[in-house]
């Protein structure tokens, strides 16, 4: 089994009990840096969201099955008070416990159900390049997203694009997204952006970023951009693990060289995942 699929049993197999991403990480073999990645490339969605979600579905189904005593729906689900676990109930679905004790159907609610991991066939990678990257000076658009609100990246480089070429500054053609300042929810920034030698007359509309000297597995992509997430779930749960590098907490990067068709997604791209050295 990959990190991810071992995680998921874990997750399954202890339902009723307190679930922490480090215990995750420990028996699925990875960091939990790396879990985290792994998880939202594969599923679609954060680890612990995705614990929290499990938790208060299968709460859901016990109240709508006539448990007499909340509390105890609460402290199986995780939580310490009937408060909390209110809270938490009424955010994912919208309507509190007793509400859907009082319904005695589900029909209405959104249940997370147990991922079935997707047989579909990972795309191949062609064996890595090994780079130790320049500092780079990145001046773009910057967004926070998480898996379910990412489909919004492409309108970010669509705003990106009527700037390229006029940054001040700006070094070359090729662009980069920059993902970083990854949470355990799987929140995340993502900076579309250039280039540039210095910071002094970026658009004030712009977010920077100073990406370190790095080591980073380089992997060309030759395929259209909408093959980026599998390419990505492939390397995060088959590529890493089976390679003995560690990733390191550091931006993950996109590069899009001249090459590179905005217009139909043709032309190829680099995904550069840092490795600690």
């Amino acid at each position: 089994m990959n990190p991810v699929q071992k995680a998921l049993w874990f997750v399954e197999s202890h339902l009723r009990e307190p679930i922490a991403l480090e215990a995750v990480a420990t028996h699925s073999g990875v960091s939990p840096f790396h879990l985290t990645r792994a998880f939202d490339a594969v599923t679609g969605q954060p680890l612990m969201r995705y614990v929290r979600a499990r938790r208060l579905s299968e709460a859901a189904r016990q109240l709508c099955n006539g448990a007499p005593d909340i509390l105890s729906v609460a402290l199986d689900a995780g939580y310490g008070s009937h408060e909390a676990f209110t809270r938490a109930f009424r955010d994912q679905f919208g309507l509190t416990p007793e509400q859907v004790r009082g319904q005695g159907q589900r029909a209405n609610l959104s249940l997370m159900e147990p991922i079935v991991m997707d047989s579909t066939p990972m795309p191949k990678l062609a064996p890595p390049r090994f780079e130790t990257s320049k500092p780079l000076l990145l001046a773009g658009l910057n967004a926070r997203y998480n898996q379910q609100t990412s489909a919004g990246i492409p309108s970010q480089w669509e705003r990106l694009h009527a700037y390229l070429g006029h940054v001040p500054k700006q070094i070359g053609e090729t662009a980069y997204g920059a993902c970083y300042n990854t949470d355990e929810e799987g929140n995340f920034d993502y900076l579309a952006a250039v280039e540039v030698s210095d910071f002094s007359d970026v658009p004030a509309e712009f977010a920077t970023l100073r990406v370190p000297a790095h080591r980073y597995a380089v992997f060309r992509q030759d395929e259209h951009i909408s093959t980026i997430r599998r390419t990505f779930s492939a390397i995060w749960s088959k590529w890493l693990p089976e390679s003995g590098h560690k990733p390191a907490d550091a931006p993950v990067l996109e590069r899009y060289g001249p090459e590179f068709n905005p217009v139909n997604g043709a032309g190829g791209f680099e995904i550069w995942i840092p490795i600690e050295a």
